[in-house]
C-alpha cells in the first residue's frame, strides 16, 4: 500500500488555507479554478477549462454585476488570463485528464470547489482567524469544506502523478463549480469529456461522521428541487381603489401555506420548505410583487416529481384565483441515487488495509448532492460509483460561520483514493 508522509500535511494545509482565504460561490470560481488549472497543466495533466466541460444550462447563475466583481477580483489577484478568458461569463470548474498510454479503466474523481455566501466569524477561538487564513472577500467563507475537498482533488493529482508507473487507462479530476445549491453537475454531466467512465469517486469531509473514519459508500442522499418564484399584480391605494388592485402578496401567503400544507407521500420520505417570502412596497399599497424561495426534497426522485407538480399546481390555480402572474424557475435540482455496494465494498478493502477505520456501507439521509447527477451516468451506462465521507472534528457544524475541520484528515483521503486507484489499475491487468 501506499502511504504519504505526514511532512505531505505541510503543502496540503498551504493549498488548502489559501483556497479559504479567497472563498468564491458558485459559477464565480474563477481565482479557485485558475489556480488548480496552473496546478494541473505544471504537474503535466491535460486541462480543460470553459466551455468545452459547462455545456448544459446553468441553474442559479449571479447577476451581471456579481459576475464582473468576482471575475475583476480574480483577475487582480493574479489569476492566470489563459483561463479566465475561457471562463468569462461563469463558465468555471476544471477537469484534468491522464491518459497513461496502456490499456485500463477510465476512472473519474470528483470534487466540489465553491464556497457559501456567509460572513466568517472573527471570534479569536476561530482558527482561521487566529492562524491569519479567514476568508478575505467579506460576506463569503468555506463553511462546508470544499477548500479541502479541492485541497485532496490537487494532492491526489500530484501523487498520481508520483505514481504514474502504477497506472494505467485514462484518469480524470474534475473540479466541479456550483455544488451548494445543487447547481453544477447537471450542467456538465452531458459533457462528451465525461463519457465512458467505469469507475466513479465523490466524497465529503465531515457531516457528522467520527474523526478519521473513512465511510465507502453511502445511500439516502434526497432528490431536490429549488425554486425561485415571483408573483406579478398591481398595485393600487389601499384606501381609495382596493378594488383596483390584484393582491401579490395574499397570493403568495396563500400560497406559502398551501405548499407547507402538503401532504408527507406514502411511498418515503419528503420535505417541502418555503425559505423566503419578500412583497409589498408600503402599509397603504395594494401589494403588486412578491418573491418567493422553496425547496422541494423526496427519498426517491420520483416522490420530488410528484411535489414538483403539486408546486405547480399550487402556484397556478392560486394565481387564477387572484388574477395574478406567476413565475418560476428551477434554480437547483439533484436526483437520490444510492453507491454501488461492490464498488464500495472495494473501496473499503483498501482503507482496511490502509488501517483506516472503515465502515463498509452507511445510509446517509443528511440532504442532497447533486454528484447524483454524475453516479446516475455512469450507472446507466455500465459503470460502477460510490459517493464516500471522511470523518473530522468540526469545530461548527456545515453552513456555520465558525465552521473548520482538520487538516490531518485530508491526508488518508488521499491515500484512500490513490491506493484504491492502483487497485483498480492492477486488477484490470490481470
Amino acid at each position: 500500500m501506499i502511504q504519504l508522509s505526514k511532512n505531505y500535511l505541510n503543502t496540503l494545509s498551504v493549498w488548502r488555507r489559501d483556497f479559504h482565504r479567497y472563498p468564491e460561490p458558485g459559477w464565480l470560481e474563477f481565482r479557485t479554478t485558475a489556480k488548480i488549472a496552473d496546478q494541473l497543466e505544471a504537474w503535466g495533466y491535460t486541462v480543460h477549462v470553459g466551455q468545452e466541460l459547462v455545456v448544459g444550462e446553468r441553474m442559479g447563475l449571479p447577476n451581471q454585476k456579481e459576475m464582473a466583481s468576482f471575475f475583476e477580483r480574480a483577475k487582480d489577484l493574479g489569476a492566470n488570463e489563459k483561463w479566465l478568458e475561457k471562463m468569462a461569463g461563469g463558465y468555471t470548474g476544471a477537469l484534468a485528464v491522464l491518459e497513461t498510454g496502456k490499456p485500463g479503466p477510465t476512472v473519474l474523481f470528483r470534487i466540489d470547489i465553491d464556497a457559501l455566501p456567509i460572513l466568517e466569524t472573527t471570534n479569536d477561538k476561530h482558527i482561521p482567524q487566529r492562524l491569519d487564513f479567514r476568508s478575505l472577500n467579506e460576506g463569503y467563507m468555506h463553511a462546508c469544506g470544499h477548500d479541502s475537498h479541492a485541497t485532496i482533488g490537487l494532492g491526489l493529482a500530484e501523487q498520481m502523478m508520483q505514481h504514474r508507473n502504477k497506472l494505467t487507462g485514462t484518469i480524470k479530476i474534475l473540479f466541479q463549480p456550483a455544488e451548494e445549491g445543487v447547481r453544477g453537475a447537471a450542467a456538465l454531466v452531458e459533457s462528451e469529456l465525461l463519457n465512458d467512465i467505469d469507475y466513479l469517486f465523490a466524497l465529503h469531509i465531515g457531516t457528522g461522521v467520527e474523526k478519521g473514519v473513512f465511510v465507502a459508500g453511502t445511500d439516502g442522499f434526497l432528490a431536490t428541487s429549488k425554486y425561485d418564484v415571483t408573483f406579478e399584480g398591481v398595485a393600487a391605494h389601499a384606501g381609495a381603489f382596493p378594488e383596483q388592485g390584484k393582491n401579490a402578496l395574499l397570493a403568495s401567503a396563500q400560497a406559502a401555506l398551501a405548499l407547507q400544507a402538503l401532504p408527507p407521500h406514502s411511498d418515503g420520505s419528503s420535505r417541502v420548505n418555503v425559505g423566503t417570502l419578500h412583497a409589498g412596497a408600503g402599509r397603504n399599497i395594494i401589494a403588486a410583487n412578491a418573491k418567493m424561495q422553496l425547496e422541494l426534497r423526496g427519498e426517491t426522485t420520483e416522490i420530488n416529481a410528484f411535489y414538483e407538480q403539486q408546486m405547480r399546481n399550487i402556484l397556478e390555480g392560486i394565481a387564477t384565483m387572484y388574477d395574478i402572474k406567476v413565475h418560476y424557475e428551477k434554480v437547483g435540482s439533484a436526483v437520490s441515487v444510492p453507491s454501488d455496494r461492490q464498488l464500495a465494498e472495494k473501496l473499503a478493502q483498501v482503507t482496511k488495509a490502509l488501517n483506516i477505520p472503515t465502515i463498509d456501507y452507511q445510509y446517509f439521509n443528511a440532504g442532497s448532492e447533486d454528484a447524483t447527477f454524475l453516479m446516475e451516468k455512469v450507472q446507466k451506462s455500465g459503470g460502477l460509483a460510490t459517493y464516500s465521507i471522511i470523518g473530522t472534528n468540526l469545530a461548527a457544524g456545515h453552513h456555520n460561520e465558525c465552521f473548520d475541520i482538520e487538516e490531518d484528515d485530508m491526508l488518508p483521503a488521499i491515500e484512500a483514493w490513490l491506493n484504491m486507484l492502483v487497485s483498480l489499475c492492477e486488477e484490470d491487468m490481470k
